[in-house]
């Protein structure tokens, strides 16, 4: 591995944000493990179970891509199975979903540290890099993150971090549109972000009259669609940025149903008021 490899600084910012969100909720009372989230039929107990395991369903991608393709090709129904992810491991306590989590973290880290960087793994869809699987993780763990978050009520602040999950949701335009059966646009979009440190961000075409800008945490609460357009501060300038932004979708698998206009407007934190 050559001191020019992404693969060292994907895992330590992936180790950061299951850190951050350990630390996060070790701080909160023991219930908010058992409250429901934005995402219908999880808990955050789920949340953190479906984390923990398919960080080690990417760890034997990566070290055992023979034994994972026997498990991926023995499966029935991959949405069936995430969905039971929370169930099977419900036995689980706060302390020991923790445990669970910060040693399947650290065994995916040593898996990738020690992988090829140029050797494509195997996953559920398509062959990817060791870089994109990363990344990947990187945004799942974001995204289920803030499905806890909002359980809970609370902000967090952005990173750099979500830079990694920008770039997916600006290379993903193409899957945003064919995930609900729509020829993708040939217009070009261009997409201009304030990072979290006030620099900008930016991809695609200097003249694209179709432009979406805004706040950077903003564009990634939409491409994972854990907030709708609506209630953000984006501005999606042209027909096809705007359309994008009403179906954008970040992941893999079919279209999600991504969260209602309103659900988290202006004040949504206040409304909660105390659980």
């Amino acid at each position: 591995m050559t001191d020019a490899s992404p693969i060292p600084g994907l895992i330590r910012d992936l180790e950061a944000e299951r850190t951050a969100l350990i630390s996060f909720l070790d701080a909160q009372p023991t219930e908010v493990w058992q409250r429901s989230t934005p995402a219908q039929g999880w808990t955050v107990h789920d949340q953190i179970a479906h984390l923990a395991h398919f960080d080690e369903v990417t760890r034997m991608c990566i070290a055992e891509p023979e034994a994972f393709e026997h498990f991926r090709d023995a499966m029935d129904d991959l949405q069936t199975y995430v969905d039971s992810v929370g169930t099977r491991f419900a036995h689980l306590g706060p302390d020991g979903m923790s445990a669970w989590w910060t040693e399947a973290g650290e065994a995916l880290s040593v898996a990738a540290t020690a992988a090829d960087p140029a050797r494509r793994v195997p996953w559920f869809g398509p062959p990817m890099s060791l870089a994109s699987k990363l990344t990947a993780r990187i945004m799942e763990t974001w995204a289920h993150g803030q499905d806890v978050y909002d359980a809970v009520g609370a902000q967090r602040e952005p990173t750099e971090r979500l830079r990694h999950i920008a770039r997916i949701g600006v290379l993903a335009f193409p899957n945003s549109f064919r995930t609900r059966g729509l020829p993708v646009p040939s217009t070009p979009v261009r997409v201009d972000l304030e990072a979290p440190d006030g620099s900008r961000w930016a991809w695609g075409d200097p003249d694209a009259t179709d432009v979406v800008s805004g706040p950077a945490e903003d564009f990634c609460l939409v491409v994972t669609q854990r907030r709708h357009i609506a209630d953000v501060e984006l501005k999606p300038d042209g027909v096809v940025a705007q359309t994008w932004m009403e179906i954008a979708q970040a992941f893999a698998g079919p279209a999600g149903s991504g969260r209602a206009p309103g659900q988290f407007a202006p004040g949504w934190v206040a409304a909660m008021g105390t659980r």
